[in-house]
């Protein structure tokens, strides 16, 4: 009986201590200088990633604008990562070559023949579908693809008071990337634009981070701006942080609500974010529901419930000692 619970206790142990290996895939954005400010969620995302004991970040990718993704990428590493160097590649620049391998497609390939991932993508697919064309061979090492994209029928993306329907950005850019990850035997989840809008961070949720730190000062600095941004399009000051949805399903699953197994298809439909794409009447929904009958089925979280965007900005304040 004595050998019986030191077994269960190791095993418990072990289990309690055992990370998620990851590969993070983004298109970061944060800070880039242009006409208007760009989104900050997935350095925030980056960052809370890089303090999660429950994930191990094996190698990070990066999608669109990637000359200055791959120096800010480094920058958060230097600032938020203090343990075995995580290596950063450069993937596709435009998402639109679905096929052409990159720094980032090689090195993924590389780091899958060596051990099961989880990938975290939190852009558009290109990346992660030119591996998968290119390489199918390498299909079973992936555990699993956590993407920021899709929606149940008819649901438009309006944040805020309601006015101005977003697009589903990450699916849309690279609509053929996501169709072969589609047709792959690859496990796909979804966190997108659905669960995140249960979330909202302000001005006065970052009161936690400490401005006298160098790290701190930039991250509230880069947001202000953001903030106004979105004020101007959605009537509130703030913004919802999508990535860190998607990152949350992997590290706080409890802190979601999910539709399992459920079927997903693309459907061309009268377009509902016009006003931010009038040239495109028509187009293609990445949708989810049980009345489908494609035989791609994922898990979909629907929801995030109370107490998620307080687990964001805790970890935003915590002090990485990895």
């Amino acid at each position: 009986m004595k050998i019986y619970k030191l077994i269960l206790l190791i095993s418990l142990t072990t289990s309690l201590n055992a990370q998620t290996k990851i590969w993070f895939d983004t298109d970061i954005m944060i800070g880039m200088p242009d006409v208007r400010p760009r989104e900050v969620d997935d350095g925030i995302t980056l960052i809370m990633a890089l303090k999660q004991p429950n994930i191990e970040i094996v190698g990070i990718s990066n999608i669109t604008y990637v000359d200055y993704g791959y120096g800010v990428i480094n920058k958060i590493l230097n600032w938020h990562h203090t343990g075995k160097s995580i290596p950063v590649y450069k993937g596709s620049n435009l998402a639109n070559d679905l096929g052409t391998e990159n720094d980032a497609t090689r090195a993924l390939y590389q780091a899958l023949k060596k051990e099961k991932l989880t990938i975290l993508a939190l852009g558009p697919m290109t990346n992660i579908a030119t591996l998968i064309k290119n390489h199918p061979d390498i299909i079973p090492q992936i555990e699993r693809v956590v993407m920021c994209a899709a929606r149940t029928p008819d649901l438009p993306f309006n944040p805020g008071h309601g006015k101005l329907n977003l697009f589903d950005y990450n699916y849309e850019l690279d609509t053929a990337s996501m169709t072969t990850l589609l047709q792959s035997e690859v496990p796909l989840e979804f966190a997108g634009y659905e669960p995140s809008s249960y979330t909202f961070i302000g001005n006065i949720d970052l009161a936690s981070l400490d401005l006298n730190q160098e790290a701190d000062q930039w991250l509230f600095n880069i947001v202000q701006p953001w903030m106004e941004v979105n004020e101007k399009l959605f009537g509130i000051r703030g913004f919802i942080p999508f990535d860190c949805s998607t990152l949350g399903i992997v590290t706080h699953p409890e802190y979601f609500t999910y539709y399992e197994n459920i079927p997903i298809q693309e459907n061309y439909k009268k377009n509902d974010a016009s006003v931010i794409q009038p040239d495109t009447p028509y187009k293609k929904f990445l949708e989810v529901s049980y009345d489908f009958k494609s035989s791609k089925k994922v898990k979909y979280a629907r929801r995030a419930l109370l107490g998620f965007e307080e687990q964001i900005l805790k970890t935003l304040s915590v002090t990485n000692t990895n």
